[in-house]
């Protein structure tokens, strides 16, 4: 962050001291990714810099503002959005959660890593409204139980990053 906004993945003078930058990305961005993101943000900090994407935006399911509310994470700033926002920009990490946005996620410049979460997807659930809760909330728990040993390996990883010296 640069005087109180982010940078959207441009240089820092001390590339260590910069947040994490990582990119969720699943097809419709109506669910998992966003689940997601609020979870990086919310147990990140301000060490993580989280966004989310969809391959074809489906808008965010109401199921999903629901089980964030229920589990008391903040949904601010959540939307559902074109990966092609992102293109250009630089992340440390992309990660997938489902198997068609890994095989159709575009190339990101710099990026450290590229990892592949799959999730089913719970907009896909049927049933009752309390049993689409139950997938919803199923994915929610396993996200964050993978976030939480994810944050301090990409922390620690990202903590190494040395400064590009030009020749």
């Amino acid at each position: 962050m640069t005087d109180g906004h982010h940078d959207h993945g441009g240089f820092h003078a001390d590339p260590a001291a910069a947040p994490v930058r990582v990119l969720v990305v699943c097809w419709g961005n109506s669910a998992r990714s966003l689940l997601a993101e609020a979870l990086l943000r919310h147990l990140g900090g301000d060490r993580i810099e989280a966004h989310s994407a969809g391959i074809d935006p489906q808008g965010v399911d109401p199921m999903t503002l629901r089980v964030l509310e229920e589990a008391n994470l903040p949904a601010d700033g959540l939307a559902s959005k074109p990966v092609g926002v992102y293109l250009g920009q630089r992340f440390d990490y992309v990660i997938t959660v489902c198997d068609d946005s890994r095989a159709a996620c575009p190339v990101f410049p710099g990026i450290q890593e590229s990892l592949h979460w799959g999730y089913p997807d719970p907009a896909k659930a049927e049933g009752t409204d309390e049993e689409r809760l139950a997938a919803f909330r199923a994915v929610l728990t396993s996200l964050g139980q993978r976030i939480h040993q994810f944050l301090p390996l990409a922390e620690r990883h990202v903590a190494q990053r040395r400064p590009v010296e030009l020749a």
